[in-house]
């Protein structure tokens, strides 16, 4: 089969490997109708973390082909979607709805391929009722749930939107963009998207942003609080990872308000004299997409979302390299994969 394989700094090659096989009985294996680069995959990309001969890809759909003896909820057939972080879906900690730190779990590798082995199949992965979707719309829609959905849906959860909130979103990324949908569907009231590029802004409109504000640091939480006579906003998600987003959604709050972090954190050191005054709560994290799963799956599906709008350049496999390239450069959004 043909898989993306990064061999350091900006060397993504598609390569000929094995077909993966059923190695433990709670595996299953997937025929990848679909993939995607992720904003977090242009870490190693950009040399910020070790890529030597990884195999990249953790964002899926498709169709299982085999599965192992204890495999209990997929079938071979079955058309599914699965979080990035793999989980048993039955340990204390998933229970309590942190599928992404359950004690047996991990994290998907390799889905940038022809087909991929999904470890922990019960728990991990969800069937879509119905099977493949005929329209490639919702195909892309399905695939975004895989992550970015589910990740901005989580920001969105604990920056505590609702009725009558104000929220805003650090980082007009997928995920971004993601958290502005979601904090639309659970009803926040007004929606600041952080962004100064023209194309995203649209399409945080597009998904809900009531306001749009370009400023950064010190200057975006000035306009956020403009926006909010002087108070900040009910809950901000931080959607970047970076030093400067992360206190600028934590001056973006107001008191007593809530931040969901899930920018994938590089080096960030919080103050602690200007945390302890903020008094606000922070909750984030890896998300645990499987909690979300199954009613994102069905809200897209009855068409009440449309998240698949995210991605804005699709490509072969093969041109998996250019597509890595587009991200970093901030040509692409998002890259959809097709093998």
């Amino acid at each position: 089969m043909r898989g993306a394989v990064m061999h350091g700094p900006g060397d993504v090659r598609i390569e000929d490997l094995d077909v993966p096989s059923v190695v433990e009985p709670t595996d299953a294996v997937i025929e990848v109708a679909a993939a995607c680069i992720c904003g977090s995959d242009l870490w190693p990309y950009r040399g910020l973390e070790p890529s030597d001969g990884r195999p990249m890809g953790h964002e899926y759909v498709g169709t299982v082909t085999e599965v192992g003896d204890a495999v209990k909820n997929v079938k071979v057939g079955d058309f599914v979607v699965g979080s990035f972080c793999l989980s048993d879906n039955t340990c204390e900690i998933c229970r309590s709805g942190y599928q992404s730190r359950c004690v047996n779990g991990g994290f998907v590798q390799g889905a940038q391929a022809q087909y991929a082995r999904i470890p922990l199949a019960d728990g991990t992965l969800v069937v879509v009722p119905g099977g493949r979707p005929r329209d490639e719309a919702t195909l892309a829609s399905l695939l975004a749930a895989s992550d970015v959905l589910g990740t901005g849906w989580f920001g969105a959860v604990a920056a505590d939107a609702g009725p009558g909130k104000t929220i805003a979103v650090v980082g007009d990324g997928a995920v971004g963009l993601m958290a502005v949908l979601a904090a639309k569907q659970l009803g926040a009231e007004r929606i600041v998207a952080m962004s100064r590029h023209e194309d995203r802004a649209a399409l945080a409109r597009e998904f809900g942003a009531t306001d749009v504000v370009a400023e950064r640091g010190d200057a975006g939480v000035a306009a956020v609080k403009e926006l909010t006579g002087g108070l900040g906003a009910h809950g901000v998600v931080e959607a970047v990872g970076t030093q400067e987003s992360m206190m600028q959604a934590i001056g973006a709050c107001r008191p007593g308000g809530h931040v969901g972090y899930v920018g994938v954190s590089h080096d960030v050191s919080l103050p602690g004299q200007e945390l302890f005054f903020a008094q606000v709560n922070l909750l984030g994290g890896p998300a645990p997409v499987r909690r979300f799963l199954p009613d994102l799956v069905e809200r897209i599906l009855k068409g009440k979302i449309d998240p698949g709008k995210v991605f804005n350049l699709v490509l072969p496999l093969d041109d998996a390299a250019e597509g890595y390239k587009a991200m970093d450069e901030r040509r692409a959004v998002k890259v959809l994969l097709q093998p």
